[in-house]
């Protein structure tokens, strides 16, 4: 009886738990029925934690402008894209990554509170 060959770059499981068959994030995330493996999704995860991590930087710079503490919207960004990255991974078991949307803010920031005069 032949056995599948495990691709090279499969890793260990991660988290097994006594009793169970496969990883903790297999289980969790159903990684080999989405045709992925935990490596895939590790290097998905820092590849789109680099991209998005402008944000934490630029958002408190946008909405300063307008008058609001850059401290309170640095912790409040951060919190906030975690706090929703967690509730689609999670919840909703979709590989999304969510954070302020920063068009908005610059509207928000440049027309109605400089543009327009209004305070936040």
């Amino acid at each position: 009886m032949m056995q599948t060959p495990t691709p090279a770059h499969a890793g260990p499981a991660i988290l097994p738990l006594a009793g169970s068959s496969g990883s903790l994030l297999e289980r969790l995330f159903k990684l080999q029925a989405h045709g992925t493996t935990t490596r895939t999704e590790l290097i998905a995860g820092l590849t789109t934690f680099l991209t998005m991590a402008y944000i934490v930087f630029v958002n408190p710079a946008i909405l300063g402008d307008a008058g609001m503490p850059k401290g309170s919207v640095f912790v409040a960004t951060c919190l906030i894209a975690a706090f929703g990255t967690l509730v689609m991974g999670l919840l909703a078991n979709y590989p999304i990554a969510m954070a302020p949307g920063m068009g908005l803010n610059a509207y928000f920031a440049y027309v109605v509170v400089l543009g327009m005069g209004l305070k936040w």
